[in-house]
Protein backbone atom coordinates (compact mmCIF):
# COMPACT_ATOMS: atom_id res chain seq x y z
CA UNK A 1 0.00 0.00 0.00
CA UNK A 2 1.31 3.71 -1.19
CA UNK A 3 1.98 6.28 1.38
CA UNK A 4 -1.00 7.75 -0.72
CA UNK A 5 -3.28 5.67 0.14
CA UNK A 6 -2.35 4.97 3.51
CA UNK A 7 -2.84 8.78 3.77
CA UNK A 8 -6.44 8.52 2.08
CA UNK A 9 -7.19 5.70 4.01
CA UNK A 10 -6.04 7.78 7.38
CA UNK A 11 -8.34 10.71 5.88
CA UNK A 12 -11.54 8.58 5.64
CA UNK A 13 -10.73 6.93 9.00
CA UNK A 14 -10.75 10.77 10.53
CA UNK A 15 -13.56 11.66 8.68
CA UNK A 16 -15.79 8.88 10.32
CA UNK A 17 -14.08 9.64 13.67
CA UNK A 18 -14.86 12.89 13.28
CA UNK A 19 -19.23 12.56 12.49
CA UNK A 20 -19.25 10.41 15.23
CA UNK A 21 -17.74 12.69 17.98
CA UNK A 22 -20.06 15.28 16.64
CA UNK A 23 -23.03 13.23 16.75
CA UNK A 24 -22.44 12.10 20.01
CA UNK A 25 -21.98 16.22 21.62
CA UNK A 26 -25.38 16.91 19.40
CA UNK A 27 -24.07 18.94 17.17
CA UNK A 28 -26.45 18.04 14.48
CA UNK A 29 -29.60 18.37 16.47
CA UNK A 30 -32.24 21.06 16.08
CA UNK A 31 -35.71 22.24 17.22
CA UNK A 32 -38.57 21.00 15.71
CA UNK A 33 -39.67 22.93 12.51
CA UNK A 34 -36.50 24.51 12.02
CA UNK A 35 -34.67 23.05 8.85
CA UNK A 36 -31.18 20.74 9.81
CA UNK A 37 -28.22 23.22 8.77
CA UNK A 38 -25.60 21.71 10.96
CA UNK A 39 -26.83 18.37 9.35
CA UNK A 40 -26.84 19.75 5.45
CA UNK A 41 -23.69 21.57 5.91
CA UNK A 42 -22.01 18.44 7.19
CA UNK A 43 -23.28 16.32 3.81
CA UNK A 44 -22.12 19.23 1.67
CA UNK A 45 -18.64 19.96 2.77
CA UNK A 46 -16.60 16.81 2.46
CA UNK A 47 -18.27 16.77 -1.18
CA UNK A 48 -17.17 20.20 -1.93
CA UNK A 49 -13.72 19.26 -0.71
CA UNK A 50 -13.51 16.64 -2.87
CA UNK A 51 -14.63 18.34 -6.30
CA UNK A 52 -12.36 21.48 -5.40
CA UNK A 53 -9.47 19.02 -4.48
CA UNK A 54 -9.83 16.16 -7.32
CA UNK A 55 -10.41 19.52 -10.06
CA UNK A 56 -7.36 21.76 -9.00
CA UNK A 57 -4.57 18.70 -8.38
CA UNK A 58 -3.23 16.42 -11.09
CA UNK A 59 -2.00 13.92 -8.28
CA UNK A 60 -5.05 13.51 -6.65
CA UNK A 61 -7.23 13.23 -10.02
CA UNK A 62 -4.80 10.53 -11.17
CA UNK A 63 -4.80 8.64 -7.88
CA UNK A 64 -9.02 8.37 -7.93
CA UNK A 65 -9.00 7.51 -11.78
CA UNK A 66 -6.66 4.79 -10.72
CA UNK A 67 -8.75 2.95 -7.92
CA UNK A 68 -10.89 -0.14 -9.01
CA UNK A 69 -14.26 0.66 -10.44
CA UNK A 70 -15.52 -2.65 -9.63
CA UNK A 71 -14.57 -2.72 -6.14
CA UNK A 72 -15.46 1.39 -5.61
CA UNK A 73 -19.27 -0.71 -7.07
CA UNK A 74 -19.39 -3.29 -5.23
CA UNK A 75 -19.17 -1.19 -1.86
CA UNK A 76 -22.38 0.32 -2.49
CA UNK A 77 -23.90 -2.85 -2.00
CA UNK A 78 -24.17 -1.61 1.48
CA UNK A 79 -26.93 0.85 0.79
CA UNK A 80 -29.42 -2.63 1.39
CA UNK A 81 -29.43 -1.72 5.12
CA UNK A 82 -31.86 1.20 3.47
CA UNK A 83 -34.59 -1.25 4.69
CA UNK A 84 -33.90 0.46 8.34
CA UNK A 85 -35.43 3.27 6.89
CA UNK A 86 -38.42 1.54 5.78
CA UNK A 87 -38.94 -0.51 8.85
CA UNK A 88 -38.61 2.80 11.14
CA UNK A 89 -41.14 4.37 9.28
CA UNK A 90 -43.61 1.64 9.59
CA UNK A 91 -43.11 1.90 13.59
CA UNK A 92 -43.73 5.80 13.20
CA UNK A 93 -39.96 6.77 14.22
CA UNK A 94 -39.32 8.53 10.55
CA UNK A 95 -41.76 10.05 8.57
CA UNK A 96 -42.70 8.22 5.22
CA UNK A 97 -42.81 10.86 3.19
CA UNK A 98 -38.84 10.59 3.51
CA UNK A 99 -38.04 6.93 4.79
CA UNK A 100 -39.68 5.37 1.69
CA UNK A 101 -38.38 7.16 -0.84
CA UNK A 102 -35.06 6.82 0.69
CA UNK A 103 -34.92 3.48 1.75
CA UNK A 104 -36.55 1.17 -1.46
CA UNK A 105 -34.12 3.68 -3.48
CA UNK A 106 -30.94 3.01 -1.46
CA UNK A 107 -32.25 -1.01 -1.61
CA UNK A 108 -32.50 -0.97 -5.15
CA UNK A 109 -29.20 0.80 -5.58
CA UNK A 110 -27.28 -1.73 -2.78
CA UNK A 111 -29.55 -4.73 -4.33
CA UNK A 112 -28.18 -4.16 -8.08
CA UNK A 113 -24.34 -2.98 -7.06
CA UNK A 114 -23.48 -6.00 -7.63
CA UNK A 115 -24.63 -6.84 -10.97
CA UNK A 116 -23.36 -3.26 -11.72
CA UNK A 117 -20.21 -3.88 -10.84
CA UNK A 118 -19.20 -7.44 -12.94
CA UNK A 119 -21.42 -6.54 -16.14
CA UNK A 120 -21.20 -2.87 -16.49
CA UNK A 121 -18.29 -2.24 -15.32
CA UNK A 122 -16.22 -2.15 -18.45
CA UNK A 123 -15.79 0.17 -21.83
CA UNK A 124 -18.76 -2.05 -23.84
CA UNK A 125 -21.71 -1.27 -21.41
CA UNK A 126 -19.77 2.19 -20.57
CA UNK A 127 -23.33 4.57 -21.08
CA UNK A 128 -25.19 1.67 -18.42
CA UNK A 129 -22.41 1.98 -15.82
CA UNK A 130 -22.75 5.97 -15.65
CA UNK A 131 -26.47 5.65 -15.80
CA UNK A 132 -25.87 3.38 -12.18
CA UNK A 133 -24.49 5.42 -11.02
CA UNK A 134 -26.13 8.80 -12.05
CA UNK A 135 -29.29 7.03 -10.48
CA UNK A 136 -27.31 6.31 -6.94
CA UNK A 137 -26.55 10.03 -6.74
CA UNK A 138 -29.93 11.06 -7.54
CA UNK A 139 -31.40 8.45 -4.66
CA UNK A 140 -28.98 9.95 -2.53
CA UNK A 141 -30.09 13.68 -3.41
CA UNK A 142 -33.88 12.63 -3.60
CA UNK A 143 -33.38 11.41 0.64
CA UNK A 144 -31.13 14.27 1.14
CA UNK A 145 -33.85 16.48 0.40
CA UNK A 146 -37.33 14.93 1.55
CA UNK A 147 -35.08 14.66 4.84
CA UNK A 148 -34.85 18.16 4.82
CA UNK A 149 -37.75 19.28 3.72
CA UNK A 150 -40.15 16.52 5.68
CA UNK A 151 -41.07 18.71 8.47
CA UNK A 152 -42.16 21.39 5.45
CA UNK A 153 -44.32 19.33 3.56
CA UNK A 154 -46.13 17.99 6.83
CA UNK A 155 -45.26 19.96 9.24
CA UNK A 156 -48.17 18.05 11.80
CA UNK A 157 -46.13 14.61 10.68
CA UNK A 158 -43.80 12.74 12.22
CA UNK A 159 -40.31 14.53 12.48
CA UNK A 160 -37.22 13.61 10.59
CA UNK A 161 -35.30 14.66 13.77
CA UNK A 162 -33.87 10.93 14.46
CA UNK A 163 -31.62 11.36 11.65
CA UNK A 164 -29.71 14.60 13.80
CA UNK A 165 -28.57 11.65 15.99
CA UNK A 166 -26.91 8.95 16.88
CA UNK A 167 -27.10 6.11 15.02
CA UNK A 168 -28.90 7.52 11.97
CA UNK A 169 -26.94 11.11 11.62
CA UNK A 170 -23.72 9.19 10.54
CA UNK A 171 -25.94 8.28 7.10
CA UNK A 172 -26.01 11.98 6.35
CA UNK A 173 -22.84 13.30 7.68
CA UNK A 174 -20.94 10.15 6.50
CA UNK A 175 -22.57 7.26 4.11
CA UNK A 176 -24.51 10.13 2.01
CA UNK A 177 -21.57 12.25 0.60
CA UNK A 178 -19.08 9.01 0.67
CA UNK A 179 -21.45 7.11 -1.75
CA UNK A 180 -21.87 10.36 -3.78
CA UNK A 181 -18.02 10.53 -4.09
CA UNK A 182 -17.36 6.58 -4.90
CA UNK A 183 -19.87 7.23 -7.62
CA UNK A 184 -18.22 10.74 -8.99
CA UNK A 185 -15.32 8.57 -8.99
CA UNK A 186 -16.62 5.91 -10.86
CA UNK A 187 -18.04 8.33 -13.53
CA UNK A 188 -15.34 9.93 -13.73
CA UNK A 189 -13.35 6.56 -14.74
CA UNK A 190 -15.89 5.77 -17.37
CA UNK A 191 -15.77 8.79 -18.92
CA UNK A 192 -11.87 7.65 -19.92
CA UNK A 193 -12.73 4.39 -20.59
CA UNK A 194 -13.62 4.32 -24.22
CA UNK A 195 -10.73 6.93 -25.23
CA UNK A 196 -8.14 4.42 -23.21
CA UNK A 197 -9.22 1.62 -25.38
CA UNK A 198 -8.92 3.59 -28.61
CA UNK A 199 -5.74 4.18 -27.30
CA UNK A 200 -5.32 0.66 -26.96
CA UNK A 201 -6.23 -0.66 -29.85
CA UNK A 202 -4.49 2.19 -31.71
CA UNK A 203 -1.57 0.70 -30.40
CA UNK A 204 -2.07 -2.87 -31.09
CA UNK A 205 -2.65 -2.04 -34.22
CA UNK A 206 0.73 -0.11 -34.26
CA UNK A 207 2.63 -3.02 -33.14
CA UNK A 208 1.04 -5.43 -35.65
CA UNK A 209 2.35 -2.95 -38.17
CA UNK A 210 5.55 -2.81 -37.42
Amino acid sequence: MSRYTKFMAGLVGAWFVFSLVASALHLYRNGPGRPPIALGVAAVIPMVVFMAWFLGSPRFRQFTVSLDARMLTFVQSWRVVGFVFVVLAAYGILPRIFAWPAGWGDMFIGATASLAAVKLANADHRRSFIFWQVLGIIDLVNAVALGALAGFIDPHGIPASPMTELPLSVVPTFGVPLFVILHVICIAQARRWSKDQVDARGAQLRSQTA
